[in-house]
């Protein structure tokens, strides 16, 4: 009974703090949404409903829809997913280019993304743009996400 009833409380204290935290608690899990699979539906489930039309709300929501054509199975839906997700993460940085943390989102992806997807162009380019400009960013959060990214190898 009490696993029934943590189950059945966890999507809703989920609910109750992503409305309160919003998007630091999808820049707290980015990363481990690539291995949480249902973590990053219900991440993509609650970005989807809420009605926030920020160019970082589209940057992430576009990152995660990257991130969850790993989890689906069928090779058509893993190309689909990937191209939403891809869409919006540019169609985020065209509202707002010279925005960081959208530059740190389409990094992420592209270091991480097959080469026959065709979506590696912008890595040299993103990465001298957040060397540059990452003083801007004033969440400690990305600020770490960041630093890690850049450790990384190709």
């Amino acid at each position: 009974m009490m696993k029934f009833l943590s189950l059945l409380l966890t999507p809703l204290v989920f609910f109750m703090s992503f409305q309160a935290t919003d998007l630091d608690l999808v820049r707290a899990n980015y990363k481990k949404m690539v291995s949480d699979k249902e973590l990053c539906e219900r991440v993509i489930a609650e970005l989807t409903m809420t009605k926030n039309n920020s160019a970082v709300h589209l940057g992430y929501l576009g990152g995660l829809q990257t991130i969850w054509a790993n989890h689906v199975f069928s090779p058509i839906s893993k190309l689909n997913t990937f191209k939403e997700g891809k869409k919006n993460i540019e169609q985020a940085i065209k509202k707002e280019p010279n925005n960081v943390e959208l530059r740190f989102i389409r990094l992420s992806v592209q270091k991480n993304a097959p080469s026959f997807l065709g979506y590696r162009s912008n890595i040299n380019e993103d990465t001298d743009f957040i060397k540059e400009n990452r003083q801007q960013i004033s969440s400690e959060i990305v600020k770490k996400n960041i630093g890690t990214l850049l450790k990384s190898k190709l």
